[in-house]
């Protein structure tokens, strides 16, 4: 594994302590090695390798079909990365739901063969007994509420969750659960920015939003879309540093334009 001298490796503790002395975190996804090497050296404090691997590296419309062996092989790549970052490991559909006992073995496997620092999963009050077992293993858990996209068919939307008060109560009181059960962090998606400042005020643990707002204590962005690789995703929330997709297919092109034209290889480029 790489190391970088005198560099200060992130852990659940230090993001306890950012959180308590009101530096925000950062945090994106990463699927494969060389992503994940560019990122830790930009100092990002946390790496998820999310579950968006299904949309993003493997082209599917949801985040459902990808499987624990899939996301355990992005996530080897990832850990083998990094020296700095905190590598957070989605459990994907059907390895946790339901059942405590297998979402226990699904975490420890990503621990064991991916050697991740941390699992998360999605849901409140119906997945704190599968939080709880994990934990048994002393393999820290980070909470997702809000917009759950592995629950995509039960909502039949995209759209912003919480915005009414019954669900605004109950996802105050889900966070409230999972801080409780032992959850080191929790990410909220797509809901109203000051009921994300009531979560984040009202719960010891970091939140990190995405689409929640700026008053949580860090925020979290797909690295595809946010570098421009993915142009199909424009959600309100989503700030494009890059526009990746249109210089890497400028490059080919030229790239192309050059064999075909015999320009490559030149003189200077063989032996």
């Amino acid at each position: 594994m790489s190391t970088y001298k005198d560099e200060k490796r992130i852990t659940t503790h230090v993001l306890q302590e950012m959180k308590m002395r009101g530096e925000k975190i950062s945090m994106l996804t990463a699927y494969d090695y060389s992503m994940a090497k560019i990122f830790d050296a930009a100092k990002i404090d946390v790496l998820l390798v999310g579950d968006s691997a299904s949309n993003v590296m493997h082209g599917h419309e949801t985040t459902l079909p990808i499987t624990l062996d899939e996301m355990i092989s992005h996530a080897s790549s990832v850990i083998r990365a990094v020296a700095r970052a905190l590598v957070v490991v989605d459990l994907p559909f059907g390895s946790y739901q339901g059942n405590s006992k297998e979402a226990l073995v699904s975490s420890i496997r990503i621990m064991k063969e991916a050697e991740a620092h941390a699992v998360k999963l999605e849901g409140g009050a119906e997945v704190v007994e599968s939080v709880k077992r994990i934990l048994t293993a002393g393999i820290p858990v980070m909470g997702h509420l809000g917009l759950t996209p592995q629950s995509i068919y039960k909502f039949g939307t995209y759209e912003v969750r919480a915005k009414e008060e019954v669900e605004a109560e109950k996802l105050l009181s889900d966070a409230q659960l999972l801080e409780e059960a032992g959850c080191f962090a929790i990410v909220l998606e797509k809901i109203p920015a000051l009921l994300a400042k009531r979560v984040s005020e009202n719960i010891k643990i970091p939140v990190i939003g995405i689409g929640a707002g700026p008053f949580v204590d860090g925020q979290v962005l797909v690295s595809h879309d946010m570098l421009g690789i993915n142009k199909d995703f424009s959600p309100k929330f989503l700030r494009r540093y890059l526009n990746l997709f249109d210089e890497i297919k400028v490059a080919v092109e030229q790239y192309v334009s050059d064999v075909k034209s015999k320009d490559f290889p030149n003189e200077k480029e063989q032996y």
